[in-house]
């Protein structure tokens, strides 16, 4: 599952950590804390043998959906059937992506409350996320461009956070996901190494998708404790 995430580093830093040629062709990438499904998410893809940067909707729409409605319920595509399900399986045939994240966020209840993790790359740098895209044609505006997250069990030293995660992929991936045969990308699917993310409680301003300042990853505030005096 991945319902929420961020994405902070420049369009620079993106350039030089996948290989991008953009030319003229720079979208207008603002920073993130606190992406939320349905926003515009960045989105890495090849065309001409050559990878590039778009914006695309977060929450696939399948080519053959009437309405634009359906792309709340396929923000994220289950890896282990992603190549059968009607929604996606011409998606992950020939439209694969990657799409770039600083980091994930995961909830687990606490003391009665759902206390927000935020999961990042250990190595630093934006990592690469699993990911399907799709072209709409809307009647009314044009083409619509969506995308989807593909996710997978979570590797076992992040399990006790939440069952499932996000497809991380790292470097070596990154052709054989983009452009490999679909039987070669599914062999890719599955969780990461142990060590591959580090995870740390952070404050619960993340629970409002309004909320979006660096400060939302910083330290939570402390709770209060007994008095000692007492």
């Amino acid at each position: 599952m991945c319902g929420r995430f961020l994405l902070y580093s420049s369009t620079e830093t993106l350039e030089r950590t996948f290989g991008l040629e953009l030319g003229d062709r720079r979208p207008n990438l603002q920073p993130s804390w606190n992406i939320a499904p349905t926003q515009s998410v960045a989105v890495v893809g090849v065309k001409d043998g050559r990878r590039g940067l778009a914006l695309m909707h977060w929450g696939l729409v399948p080519s053959w959906a009437k309405d634009r409605s359906i792309a709340a319920k396929m923000i994220n595509a289950r890896g282990e059937s992603v190549h059968e399900k009607p929604a996606f399986r011409a998606a992950f045939k020939s439209r694969r992506c990657l799409i770039p994240a600083d980091g994930f966020y995961e909830w687990r209840t606490e003391d009665g409350r759902k206390q927000p993790y935020v999961l990042e790359p250990a190595a630093g740098a934006p990592m690469a996320l699993g990911g399907l895209f799709e072209r709409w044609c809307d009647p009314e505006n044009g083409d619509l461009w969506s995308c989807t997250i593909v996710t997978t069990d979570a590797s076992a030293d992040i399990a006790h956070l939440h069952p499932r995660m996000p497809l991380v992929l790292g470097p070596e991936r990154w052709d054989a996901w983009l452009t490999g045969e679909p039987d070669a990308a599914r062999a890719l699917i599955g969780p990461p190494p142990e060590g591959t993310l580090r995870f740390r409680p952070v404050d619960q301003r993340v629970n409002n998708v309004r909320n979006d300042d660096p400060d939302l990853i910083a330290s939570p505030p402390a709770q209060p404790g007994p008095d000692p005096s007492r």
